[in-house]
Order: structure tokens, then sequence, then C-alpha cells
């Protein structure tokens, strides 16, 4: 664990890792697959039922009404991400599998984490209550923009579903849960509150679950016959560029309109993030099974990615402070 510590590797990254080789070497078939694939969307709906529940009303309102900053964080999200994810896409289809670029552009598309974005706020002595409204804003609009979003810059391919279709399944399958956690914080939050370390596991376990269902199904479709390793490099390193030129732009951005030191460390960690956590599940949704595990697995690489280069980045941002300098779990 120590060794990671220095590495700066996250270990549920291993386990991903982990999960990915389980699948690849025995994958759900059958009724057994059938089963599995209803038990992940229970176990969905559970994680954002409790997602909901731990939502604090008052740091909502806290950071409510700073609305010129929440507006630059979801215009990153939302509209900065998607273009830097169009313009990549000629050199992305001539680097990786079909699946591969178009995992590249549904990544460009989802929200910003939550968790992660505001540890990493906090860790570098940012606006947290700003941070902890625009991460959970994001995570909710995600649910209506990100369909939107890949329908008009992928057009008809891959096999997205119907754009409405698709909004009205998520809103079903996440949104519905999420508020109702919400409605029961007042009877519920105090548990919810109390059994945090626990539940973060729930929250990993219910993301590894729907990654071996997705890796399962496509192995059974040839994922790993049909994608070079060239290709999987050539992933890594467009998730390592989109990363890096985001955050350039997203810093030059939030000081050239003007913002304070604690904004602008909201701005970068909440605006160049992306959520393995709404993503994956938001996955399975919007995309038939064969093609899911090739869509998902951009996202599980920049995942890994932005937590290695956000940490490194919120400790020289808490240096510059005389702040500690301790990383945060995602």
């Amino acid at each position: 664990m120590n060794l990671l510590k220095r590495l700066r590797i996250d270990p549920f990254t291993l386990t991903l890792l982990g999960t990915v080789l389980l699948a690849s070497l025995l994958p759900v078939h059958g009724t057994a697959a059938e089963w599995m694939d209803d038990f992940t969307d229970f176990a969905i709906a559970a994680l954002f039922f409790l997602h909901g529940a731990r939502l604090s009303r008052e740091a909502v309102m806290a950071g409510l009404l700073h609305w010129r900053l929440h507006l630059t964080i979801l215009a990153c999200t939302f509209v900065l991400f998607p273009l830097l994810g169009l313009v990549m896409h000629p050199l992305a289809t001539h680097l990786v599998t079909p699946g591969l670029a178009l995992g590249l552009l549904f990544l460009c598309a989802l929200p910003s984490t939550v968790q992660s974005s505001i540890a990493f706020t906090s860790m570098a002595g940012g606006n947290v209550p700003a941070a902890v409204v625009s991460a959970s804003a994001s995570s909710l609009l995600g649910v209506f923009l990100t369909p939107v979003i890949l329908a008009l810059v992928v057009g008809s391919q891959g096999a997205m579903a119907n754009p409405l279709d698709a909004m009205f399944k998520i809103l079903l399958q996440l949104l519905v849960p999420f508020v109702a956690g919400h409605l029961l914080r007042p009877w519920i939050g105090g548990w919810v509150a109390r059994r945090r370390a626990v539940l973060r596991y729930t929250d990993q376990s219910t993301i590894l679950l729907v990654v071996y269902t997705a890796f399962s199904a496509a192995v059974r479709e040839g994922l790993w016959r049909d994608t070079p390793v060239l290709s999987l490099l050539a992933v890594v390193v467009l998730c390592m560029v989109l990363l890096a030129v985001a955050m350039v732009l997203i810093t030059f951005l939030a000081r050239r309109l003007g913002f304070a030191r604690a904004d602008e460390i909201s701005i970068v960690f909440c605006g160049s993030k992306k959520s393995l956590a709404t993503g994956v599940p938001m996955a399975k949704v919007m995309f038939a099974g064969g093609s899911l595990g090739a869509i998902v697995l951009p996202l599980m690489l920049y995942h890994q990615i932005q937590l290695i280069v956000c940490a490194v980045v919120a400790q020289r941002y808490a240096r510059a402070q005389g702040l500690p300098t301790e990383p945060p779990a995602d």
C-alpha cells in the first residue's frame, strides 16, 4: 500500500483491472448473465439512492448563489469537453478501434465527479461549498445533457439508444432513486453519514459489478480479439492529452475571468473531472451490451489518470498556501 501511495496508483484501479481480467478469463454466460444484469440494475438504483441521501442541503445553500462560478464549471464540463472530443475524434478514428473512439466521445459528454472533485478542492484550499454545488449539479444535469450531447456529436454511430429513450431510462434508474434518497434524508441522513466509510465500498462494489457484466458481454462479442494492443496504448495517450489540454484551458479561463484563487481551484478540479460512478451506469443504459466494454474502457483509464494528475496539482496549490498535502481517496 505504501508503494502504491508513492507511485500514486489508486488501489481501486488495480481492483478494476482485476475485474476486467476476471471477466476476460471467466465471463458470465446465459441465464446467470441475465440474473446478474437485473441485479446490477438494482445495485445502480441503490447506489444513487444513497448518493441522494448524502447530499447536504446546507452545503447546497452555502454555495448556491455563486452562479458565475457554477456556469463556468458547467460550460467546461458540457461545452469545452465535447468540443475537445470532436477535435480529437478524427485522430482517434485512425489510432483506435471504433468502439474505443466512441468511448472517448462518451467520456467527453459525461458530468463531473462529486466525491473526488470536492476532496481535491478541499485539499488544495479551494471553495468547497461551491464545489459541492457544482459537482452535484453537474451529476444531475448530466442525466439530461449527456444523452443529448452524445447524440449531437455521435449522430447514428455505434449502438447508442434513442436520446429521449436513454434520457427516460436514466431518469428512471438514476434520478428517481437519487431524489427519493434526498427526500428521505431527514430520516436516513444521519444513518448514511455514520456509515460513510462503509458505503464508499458499496459505491465501488457497484462499479465493479457493472464493469464485470459489461466486459463479460464484450468478451463474448470478441472485444480482445478485435482490439489491437496499439489501440489500447493510443487510448492511454489520448486520455492524457485530453486531460492536459483541458486543465490548461480551464486554468487559463478561470484566471482570464478574474476568479479568486479559491474559486479557480474549484473550477479546475470540478471542470476537468469525469465521473466513473455516473458514467458506467449511464453507459449500461445508453449502449448495447456487446459494445459496452470498449466504450467504458477509455473512461476507466481517464479515471486513474485524472486521480494521479489532480493529486499532483492539488499538492502544488496546497504548498503554495502552506496547507497539508495528503492526497484524498476517490
